[in-house]
Parts: C-alpha cells; sequence; structure tokens
C-alpha cells in the first residue's frame, strides 16, 4: 500500500506545524482528514486555526473535517470520534501529535502546568486513542501514532525539566504498552521523532527564536516520514520508536535531506530525546552542544 488515498485521519493538534504538514502529505493521495485542535479562531501569536487547515487540506486534494477539540476533556474526544466516522464512515489512522511544552526545573513549574503537560501530552494521547481503537480495528491496515521520543532513559534528558520529560516519555509509554497489547487486533502503534529541531511554534515562540529556528528542518520531514509507517504492514511493523531521516533513509531510501532545511548556511540543530548511538544518515551533520552555545 503506498497511497493513503481513501484512509481517514484523526490527527490532534492539526491547525497547524508537524500535525498540519502530516495532514498536508496525506491530503495530497486524497485522503480524509479530521482536523482535532483548540484553535478555532485566529490568535495572533499562533498561525493557522482548524478552519484554515482544513481549506489547506481540501486545497491540497483531500477531504477535511474541522473538529474543535480539546484533548483533556474525554467527552469533546468522543465527539469528535463520532463526528469523525459519522462523515468518512471510519478511522484507519490515529495520529497523536498534540503536545504542550514548559521547559522549566522543578521550582519554577506550577502544578497547574505539570498538569496542562500530562493533561495534553499522556493523558490526550490516551484517551484519544482509546476513542478511536474501537474504529480502527474495523479497518484493513490500522495504524496509531505518537510524536514522541525513544526511551532513553538518560538523566540528560530530565533534568532541568522533569514535568516535560515524564509527560512526553508518557506517550511513548503507550507506545510500549499498546503495541504488544493491540498485536492480536493487527493495529499498530509507532513512535516517531526528529533528529533535529523542527520549525515550528514551539521553536519560534519557546525555545530559541530566529536563530534556532534557521537551524531547524521543516515539518515535512516528519510528514513524509509518518506517511512511510502508513503504508507499511500494520500487523507486523509495530513498537518500533524511529527518528525521521534514519527511518527514511533505511526503509525509504532517502538519500537527499537538503531540501528539509529551513537555512542550509546554518547548522542542524539536535533535538531533545535522541539516543546517543542513532547515527545520522550518510551526509548528515549535526551541530555539538558546544556549536549551540556559541
Amino acid at each position: 500500500m503506498l497511497t493513503l488515498k481513501g484512509k481517514t485521519l484523526f490527527i490532534t493538534g492539526a491547525s497547524r506545524g508537524i500535525g498540519l504538514a502530516i495532514a498536508l502529505r496525506a491530503a495530497r493521495d486524497g485522503a480524509n482528514v479530521a482536523v482535532a485542535a483548540k484553535t478555532s479562531d485566529p490568535n495572533p501569536k499562533l498561525e493557522g486555526t482548524i478552519h484554515s487547515a482544513a481549506a489547506a487540506i481540501e486545497q491540497a486534494g483531500g477531504h477535511a473535517l474541522p473538529l474543535m477539540c480539546d484533548i483533556r476533556d474525554e467527552a469533546q474526544v468522543a465527539a469528535a470520534v463520532a463526528k469523525t466516522v459519522d462523515t468518512f464512515g471510519g478511522i484507519d489512522i490515529c495520529i497523536n501529535n498534540a503536545s504542550a511544552i514548559s521547559l522549566t526545573p522543578i521550582d519554577k513549574t506550577e502544578p497547574k502546568r505539570f498538569d496542562l503537560m500530562f493533561g495534553i501530552n499522556t493523558r490526550g494521547t490516551f484517551v484519544t486513542t482509546q476513542a478511536c481503537l474501537p474504529h480502527l480495528k474495523k479497518s484493513a491496515n490500522p495504524h496509531v501514532l505518537m510524536m514522541s521520543p525513544p526511551l532513553d532513559m538518560k538523566p540528560q534528558w530530565f533534568a532541568g525539566h522533569v514535568a516535560y520529560s515524564i509527560a512526553k516519555y508518557g506517550m511513548s509509554l503507550c507506545v510500549l504498552g499498546l503495541a504488544e497489547e493491540l498485536k492480536v487486533d493487527g493495529v499498530a502503534v509507532n513512535a516517531l521523532w526528529p533528529r533535529t529541531t523542527i520549525a515550528t511554534a514551539a521553536i519560534k515562540n519557546v525555545l530559541g527564536g530566529d536563530k534556532l529556528m534557521r537551524m531547524s528542518r521543516s515539518p515535512e520531514i516528519l510528514a513524509d516520514a509518518a506517511h512511510l509507517i502508513f503504508t507499511q504492514p500494520a500487523k507486523t511493523f509495530t513498537g518500533n520508536f524511529l527518528i525521521d531521516d534514519t527511518f527514511l533513509h533505511k526503509v525509504g531510501g532517502v538519500t537527499q535531506f537538503e531540501d528539509y532545511r529551513i537555512d542550509p548556511a546554518m547548522p542542524l540543530a539536535p533535538d531533545f530525546f535522541v539516543p546517543a548511538d542513532s547515527v545520522p544518515p550518510p551526509g548528515v551533520k549535526i551541530a555539538s552542544i558546544t556549536m549551540l552555545k556559541s
């Protein structure tokens, strides 16, 4: 299966960034996309709404359903899933992309901020997958994808931002357990994570501004990697913790990654959580921490 034509994707946080890029890649195949996100009205600080995303998906060749949905509320998730099934007849792919980030040490992390990250990242992933599952089981090639990191349990990935790391690794623990639990149903559960920072609102507004944006790759690299995942056989391709460029190279045969760079003149910035033994594809060079600080 090399195309997602006629398949239905339920994507959380799809109004912008990585979620929207995945949606647009599927739309080019003629897929149906449920855009489940909180942003219904324009926000001066954040580009995109569920409506602008839906329009872009339609323009790209897909069919879109904009759904205002806070995944912390299981009733809203259930309603969004039901509307998707009523509209498109089922769900083939569930993408848990929505995420909250706050890189603060323990003394600067308010409990409500912890609850926000855990509620969206870990609990939201669990609730969304749970709601989609009865419909995924009816699909010919069902996939669940978490946009979450490999389970590399090194202190460096936790110190200084314990709350965020717990919440993000919670998504990956869902992969670990659900991949095994759902094997009997033929539902694939995988994780995908970028080797480098990705040019999104989080990078621009939270982490590093213009310089880090220029050192990043575009969301399209994750969109292409996700598309490749969804075209794998669900019964055998499950329980994987994938790094975008390595997966595209080893499975997709991709050898050229320059087109994904925002600014080829800038070194590529490494993302959090990428294991030290994860080797980039040939020709890909990642900046060291020392280079980032200079």
